[in-house]
């Protein structure tokens, strides 16, 4: 089962690949505009040195316009099915790494972002569903799932082992199960928020880098509805597994909160992601503004994973690297 699971990793690192280049194919296709070619007679100047004018510029034919706009719509779909395909591949991978381990597949950084990548990839097949016009968002989706999910293939894999002995409790799925549900939900806020970012910056006239990256994505007000809603959603949700953790703390150290660095990068999360709502609440703050809180928040989720897990040493510390 543990081979069968690494293997089935392997493969859904290639499908979201193969999800990545048709999205990437979409977006460079997608944007082809109809231009029908008329035959335009020429005109002549009447005087002294008159000539023919110039013949019009060469315009793209609506027969090939519509050829390249039915490849990109083609690619687009092949992005979705190669997505469906890889979160198939993904939750194959989990439910099989669990087997083997006889636990819930959480128990380390790999397991852990294997879990969150996974919980942001299905609900951004959710979201597809009920908005397919989003579909081109799906490009900056998968850049992100196969950068996270290679990372963790290629450099936080660790073997199987048991539980340690302070996880070993039914708070261990309670507490985890709905920190991993909001962080998959908070991984993909993030892509609206900077695809919001950009999109914005190009609506407001910005020609540079990585504005003009944003030009074929939806408009900027539905990037941002969409960062709202994922972000109000998922809020609750870790507010409610912070304080679960708090109670499971209590339970097996003796005392509920310790400032222990992954508590303490816990609160700063929860304090910058409860600033966002505050701020995009607020009339008088610019969305920007409250949208750049959203994406701090998950540059703070980043470090209490990453940073806390690798640098850091406390109760938390179960990584699973050497």
């Amino acid at each position: 089962m543990s081979v069968l699971s690494d293997n089935l990793v392997t493969f859904a690192i290639l499908a979201y690949l193969v999800a990545m280049i048709g999205h990437a194919v979409e977006y460079a296709l997608g944007n082809t505009r109809t231009r029908v070619a008329a035959a335009a007679p020429v005109r002549e100047l009447v005087g002294v040195g008159g000539g023919a004018l110039p013949p019009p510029a060469p315009v793209l034919s609506s027969t090939t316009a519509d050829r390249s706009a039915g490849r990109a719509r083609l690619a687009g779909l092949i992005a979705v099915g190669a997505t469906a395909a890889a979160a198939v591949l993904h939750l194959a991978a989990l439910v099989t790494r669990g087997l083997a381990a006889d636990r819930m597949p959480w128990g380390n950084m790999y397991e852990f972002v294997l879990t969150v990548t996974f919980i942001g990839v299905a609900a951004w097949l959710v979201v597809l569903w009920k908005r397919p016009s989003l579909r081109k968002l799906g490009l900056f989706l998968t850049l992100v799932m196969v950068l996270l999910v290679a990372t963790a293939e290629l450099v936080l894999y660790v073997p199987i082992v048991p539980l340690v002995p302070a996880l070993n409790s039914y708070w261990f799925v309670i507490h985890v199960s709905t920190i991993v549900f909001a962080s998959g939900i908070f991984l993909l806020g993030v892509v609206p928020a900077v695809g919001f970012l950009m999109r914005n910056g190009y609506e407001q006239g910005k020609r540079s880098f990585p504005y003009t990256l944003a030009k074929r994505l939806p408009g900027a007000v539905g990037l941002e509805r969409l960062t709202f809603a994922l972000h109000a959603f998922a809020f609750p949700i870790f507010t409610f597994a912070v304080i679960a953790g708090a109670i499971w703390a209590e339970a097996a150290w003796g005392r509920p909160w310790g400032w222990d660095p992954k508590e303490t990068w816990a609160f700063i999360s929860w304090v910058v992601y409860a600033g966002y709502l505050h701020a995009r609440a607020t009339p008088s703050v610019k969305r920007n503004v409250a949208t750049w809180l959203a994406v701090l928040g998950f540059l703070t989720m980043l470090m209490n994973l990453f940073g806390v897990n690798i640098f850091f040493t406390g109760l938390h510390s179960y990584g699973g690297l050497d």
